[in-house]
C-alpha cells in the first residue's frame, strides 16, 4: 500500500537514507530540508513521487505551511517521521545560553511545532503515525553530550504523552532510539562548546570508550524503517542497533536497585 510519507531533516543522514529507501518502495514522500538543493538526486531519480520542502522547523508557522503543502499535494499524510535535529557536544559548564537554547529550540520545539502541525490532518483522517526520531541518550546518559541528552529526554516524556493522547483518534506513536551510527551526527552535523581545560580528562575518558563496534552502519536502518512504517500496529520505542538494549537494561538495572535501596525512607516521606 503506498503511503505519504512526511520527513524533517532529510537532507542528510538517516533522513535522506530512509526517505531514498521509501521511494523505492513506492511510497510518496515530502523531504523537508533547510536547503533543498541536496536532494535534487532524488528528485531526478523519483520524479513526482517526492516533494522536497525548504523548512526551518524552529520555524512553528513554517511547519504549519509545511504540513498544510503536503496535504494539498498528495492529499494525506499517512505518516511524520521527525528526524530533524543536531548534537551538541560539550559540557554542562562550558555551554553558553545560546547554545542550550538552540539545541532545545530544534530537538524539542522543532519537533513539537511539526507534530502540532500534522495531527488536525491525521485527526481528520481518522488515521496516522508519528515516528519520533529520538536516541539511546533520550534512555541512558553520555558525558559531555548533556543538553542533547536533556533534549531526548524531553522527546522521550513529549512522545509517550502524545501516545497516550491520539490514540483513540486512530494515530499511533513511535519512539526510535537508535544508538551510535556512522553518519556525521558528530562530524559536520555537530556542534561544540568552547572546551575548558577542566574536563579534558572527561573528554579523553569518553573518546577512549568508544569503538568501531560502538557505532552501527546507517544503511543497514532502512529495512527497520520500512518494516516500522508497514507494520499495522506499530511498536511505541523501537531501538536501532544492537548496543542499545544491553546498555539500558544495564542502567535501568542499576537505576532500580538504588530505588529499592532507598524505598523505606522513600515510604515515610509520604506522610501517611
Amino acid at each position: 500500500m503506498t503511503k505519504t510519507i512526511f520527513i524533517t531533516g532529510a537532507s542528510r543522514g538517516f533522513g535522506k537514507l530512509w526517505a531514498e529507501a521509501l521511494l523505492k518502495q513506492g511510497h510518496q514522500v515530502v523531504a523537508t530540508a533547510r536547503n533543498t538543493d541536496s536532494l535534487k538526486d532524488l528528485q531526478q531519480q523519483f520524479g513526482d513521487a517526492i516533494l522536497p520542502l525548504q523548512l526551518d522547523v524552529n520555524d512553528r508557522e513554517a511547519c504549519f505551511e509545511a504540513i498544510g503543502q503536503a496535504k494539498d499535494h498528495f492529499g494525506a499524510i499517512d505518516v511524520l517521521i521527525n528526524n530533524a535535529g543536531f548534537g551538541l557536544f560539550g559540557a554542562i559548564e562550558e555551554t553558553s545560553e545560546q547554545e542550550a537554547r538552540e539545541q532545545i529550540e530544534t530537538n524539542v520545539f522543532g519537533l513539537l511545532w511539526v507534530t502540532q502541525a500534522v495531527l488536525p490532518v491525521m485527526r481528520e483522517q481518522g488515521h496516522g503515525h508519528i515516528v519520533q526520531v529520538s536516541s539511546t541518550l533520550g534512555l541512558v546518559t553520555l558525558p559531555v553530550l548533556g543538553i542533547y541528552n536533556a533534549s531526548k529526554f524531553a522527546v522521550e516524556g513529549l512522545s509517550e504523552t502524545l501516545a497516550a493522547e491520539v490514540k483513540d483518534f486512530g494515530i499511533k506513536v513511535t519512539i526510535v532510539e537508535p544508538n551510535g551510527f556512522a553518519t556525521d551526527w558528530a562530524g559536520a552535523s555537530a556542534a561544540h562548546t568552547q572546551p575548558m581545560q577542566a574536563y579534558e580528562p572527561v573528554k579523553e575518558a569518553f573518546q577512549a570508550g568508544l569503538t568501531d563496534d560502538s557505532f552501527g552502519v546507517p544503511e543497514a536502518t532502512t529495512d527497520a524503517i520500512l518494516k516500522l512504517i508497514d507494520t499495522p500496529n506499530p511498536p511505541l520505542r523501537l531501538f536501532l542497533g544492537k548496543v542499545a538494549l544491553p546498555w539500558v537494561r544495564q542502567v535501568y538495572e542499576q537505576r532500580l536497585a538504588e530505588w529499592e535501596e532507598w524505598q523505606e525512607v522513600a515510604v515515610a516521606a509520604h506522610g501517611k
